[in-house]
């Protein structure tokens, strides 16, 4: 069972500690490009389409054939409506599976996903960077936990301090109620969000309002 959220790497790690394959192996596999040509994944590596769920594996099936079975469900989840809803918004599916990725990793209840994708196109349309924490840490090797204003400097392909637009690909295998809120976002203008420290986020649409909201529950959280 692989919950919403992991990424390639978990998931690798999670197979190899049930005896189903070599961690190393799975990565390969996971990036090999003729591989993932026959998967029809655009993109360097299958992040993103090893749909989270329950699944059972048998120990005769090779790294490919886990791979295979995962994007399967991923296909079968994402139909050929949701394929017309990402043209009708002008996303390639990579684009969503990205967006869906960053909505994943963000976090809070299911009612605010389609708040947070909002947020993200909105900060799209208009030029700006997407500021997104996940994809800083996403694209930085052996990630100790601790996040500096260090990394959000450093120059990575996916760091959204940095770039102005999305991240090369998914940062996560997402489950469906991120894929449904990277589809249909929210009608909202908001352009901000800041964690409450209780799971869920404060919305705002300017940056004073962000600001206050800021010191309201990051700042005197650290006093």
């Amino acid at each position: 069972s692989f919950p919403e959220g992991f990424t390639l790497r978990q998931v690798a790690r999670r197979l190899a500690d049930e005896g189903l394959v070599s961690e190393t192996a799975f990565l390969a596999a996971a990036s090999d490009a003729g591989f993932l040509g026959s998967l029809k994944i655009e993109g360097d590596r299958a992040e993103g389409y090893l749909f989270p769920e329950t699944y059972r594996f048998t120990r005769l099936m090779d790294e490919k054939q886990i791979i295979r079975m995962m994007v399967q469900e991923f296909r079968r989840r994402f139909t050929p409506v949701h394929e017309a809803r990402a043209a009708e918004l002008g996303m390639s599916i990579r684009d969503i599976v990205t967006l869906a990725s960053i909505v994943e990793k963000e976090g809070g209840p299911v009612r605010e996903k389609s708040l947070i994708a909002a947020v993200f196109y909105n900060r799209l349309k208009k030029g700006m960077r997407l500021e997104s924490d996940p994809t800083v840490i996403y694209g930085i090797e052996n990630f100790n936990g601790n996040l500096t204003r260090e990394h959000l400097r450093q120059k990575t392909p996916y760091n959204t301090y940095v770039i102005r637009s999305l991240p090369p690909g998914p940062i996560c295998n997402p489950g469906l109620d991120a894929l449904m809120a990277a589809l249909y976002p929210a009608d909202v203008k908001f352009l901000f969000f800041v964690a409450r420290n209780d799971g869920t986020h404060c919305f705002s649409a300017d940056l004073e309002s962000h600001q206050k909201a800021v010191v309201t529950y990051q700042i005197k959280k650290e006093k």
